[in-house]
């Protein structure tokens, strides 16, 4: 599967801009037989070595600017999204959004109508001390879809090398979207993610069980950082 042909930037004017910061990336090996059922049929499952995971990504939106706007409508907010990674029909591996959080009640209803994506409103928080940097949210319509994690963000990774966990978990580019049974698929460009190791020091959440998961049994099997990156937005287009 060509996964550096979707790093390439389309042709054409973008649908609008943002900038992506202080990510988290946290990691869970799930059966795929669990989550086969909660993903489009038209779509198949992008695995790693026949194992399938599911993600939960905090971080900030910050300078959201669609391209029909003027400037001084950008929004700030926060973000929290439950995602999975699939491919159609062998090409195009992008992710697969179970739920997004996010703390502006405008930019979900925006993103509901526009992209038929299933935002939910939250109450969310960032906190920073030293090297410790605490993410929660709480699901106003569902206060037991939360998350509640305090990380430690180490090391610097740099760039993810393609054919690695880091390059198939970060370097995502293609979002898929099943609205009305129609399977659309948007695009973001942006530079490679400055990857950087972290460590999870607590981690509660009920998103992932909000879905239709099994609950994880612990902390996350897989953690990364990065400070962010900006990004470009391109139209959804009917598969």
């Amino acid at each position: 599967m060509d996964r550096i042909a979707p790093t390439h930037r389309p042709v054409g004017p973008n649908a609008g801009t943002q900038q992506w910061r202080e990510l988290l990336f946290l990691h869970w090996w799930v059966p795929v037989d669990a989550l086969r059922p909660l993903v489009p049929a038209r779509l198949e499952l992008d695995l790693w070595e026949g194992r399938a995971l599911v993600g939960l990504v905090p971080f900030r939106m910050e300078n959201v600017h669609p391209a029909w706007l003027p400037r001084v409508l950008d929004q700030d907010f926060l973000e929290t999204n439950l995602r999975t990674y699939v491919h159609k029909d062998g090409e195009s591996p992008g992710v697969y959004f179970f739920s997004l959080e996010a703390s502006s009640w405008l930019a979900v209803q925006a993103a509901r109508i526009g992209w038929g994506l299933p935002y939910h409103h939250a109450a969310m928080g960032v906190t920073q001390a030293g090297d410790e940097r605490g993410y929660t949210s709480v699901r106003r319509s569902a206060p037991s879809a939360r998350l509640d994690v305090r990380c430690r963000v180490g090391a610097p990774l740099g760039a993810s090398v393609p054919g690695s966990l880091e390059h198939f978990l970060l370097e995502r580019y293609y979002l898929y979207v099943e609205r009305d049974g129609v399977l659309s698929r948007g695009q973001v460009h942006h530079a490679p993610y400055p990857a950087f190791a972290a460590e999870v020091l607590q981690c509660e959440e009920g998103l992932v069980a909000a879905a239709g998961l099994p609950a994880p049994g612990g902390l996350p099997d897989l953690v990364h950082a990065s400070p962010g990156v900006d990004v470009e937005v391109f139209a959804l287009r009917k598969v």
